[in-house]
């Protein structure tokens, strides 16, 4: 599912207009996103949570040659579904 193809099916459950759902879709994701920007965690229940994890700096290899290089330490983006989320997926 594409960013348009849920502001499409919010449009269409909800019935609201293309530029609401539009708008609201929007806006959900930058505010998902500015939390995280911030460090903070989202837990949204019977869903999951998504958390901000940090990996270390650490040393990698070109598959192709074996060469070593650095992998530079970074945060990334975790998500862990609820176990209602998992219960779902495996029926």
């Amino acid at each position: 599912m594409t960013r348009e193809d849920l502001k499409e099916k919010i449009r269409e459950e909800l019935g609201l207009s293309k530029q609401e759902s539009s708008e609201l879709v929007e806006e959900i994701l930058n505010t998902l996103i500015s939390t995280l920007a911030q460090g903070d965690d989202i837990i949204l229940s019977g869903f999951g949570k998504f958390e901000i994890r940090s990996k270390k700096e650490r040393i990698g290899r070109n598959p192709k040659t074996g060469t070593p290089y650095k992998i530079s330490a970074r945060k990334v983006v975790n998500f862990r579904p609820s176990k209602l989320f998992k219960d779902l997926l495996n029926r």
